[in-house]
């Protein structure tokens, strides 16, 4: 008889633990919980490298997620560098890109002026305005 009462009584004490154990994780902070925007959306940005001069359209766009997809049209092997136009903010740089080859450079471009150059002398750099950074991508529907 006294094991039936030690067994009632284990059962007891252990739904009385499950059922604090439930009602502690029901409390919380009642505060409204706002979600931090998302970024602005990633944008792709064509640029070509010919004998003369590298060349990017657009010209200007807003401070955010850049994908730079640059095409080397000119007759040797270039690199890239795409960076603000004082030094103190982004800078990227591409390996050698073949001629006829293509390369990309995914850059968070700040707001600024910017170039895109490659190393040597003789092409003429793409100069870019960044302007204020783009709307959040909050609202947009995201695919994988």
């Amino acid at each position: 008889m006294e094991h039936l009462l030690y067994i009632k009584m284990r059962r007891a004490a252990v739904l009385a633990v499950a059922a604090a154990a439930v009602v502690v994780s029901g409390c919380g902070d009642d505060d409204e919980y706002k979600n931090e925007n998302r970024p602005p959306s990633l944008i792709v940005v064509p640029a070509s490298i010919s004998d003369s001069r590298v060349s990017v359209s657009p010209s200007s766009f807003g401070a955010g997620p850049v994908n730079l997809i640059i095409s080397n049209q000119s007759d040797s092997a270039q690199r890239v560098t795409f960076a603000s136009a004082d030094g103190t903010g982004f800078k990227q740089e591409t390996g050698p890109i073949n001629p006829g080859a293509n390369a990309e450079l995914k850059v968070d471009v700040t707001p600024g002026a910017a170039v895109v150059r490659v190393d040597g002398d003789g092409i003429q750099p793409a100069r870019l305005k960044i302007g204020p950074a783009r709307r959040t991508a909050q609202n947009e529907l995201l695919q994988p």
